[in-house]
């Protein structure tokens, strides 16, 4: 693995790291929210009047298990920038699959439709495609060698 390439990994392992304490923060606040709140914070291009009401408590728990998984994918990602630090070949995979995937959904169906502002929700996707692009592109070249060591 070049120099190069260790330091691109170190760059994806950063990107991951703030993408995953952002993550963290957002399930945070979402779970201790009351559930129009909580709604508030994460479709933050919505007027929050609109989202105001009173929902039914199991709106709240479908809302509360969205913010525990921000959480736990966030210090996944965290835990893998780690790994990806140590220049990891196989938390490449693991950190892009949980990290990239949870921001498929996002984008998809939060993102796209216009319901969230670009800072930080659009941000946050460009952060981790930025990482999965700049992990993939190490992991390429180098994934025989992985491979053979692991």
């Amino acid at each position: 693995m070049t120099k190069t390439h260790t330091t691109a990994l170190k760059i994806a392992a950063a990107l991951w790291v703030i993408w995953g304490l952002v993550h963290m923060i957002a399930g945070g606040i979402i779970m201790t929210q009351p559930t129009s709140l909580g709604f508030a914070a994460v479709a933050d291009a919505v007027d929050p009047t609109l989202l105001a009401a009173e929902y039914h408590p199991a709106v709240g728990g479908v809302l509360n298990q969205h913010g525990f998984n921000l959480l736990w994918i966030g210090l996944a990602t965290l835990i893998g920038a780690a790994y990806i630090w140590r220049t990891n070949m196989t938390a490449i995979w693991v950190t892009a699959m949980v990290g990239g995937l949870a921001d498929v959904g996002y984008l998809l169906f939060v993102d796209l439709p216009g319901y969230v502002n670009f800072v930080p929700g659009t941000v946050m996707t460009l952060v981790s495609a930025s990482a999965i692009i700049l992990s993939f592109w190490v992991w390429l070249p180098n994934r025989k060698t992985a491979v053979a060591t692991t």
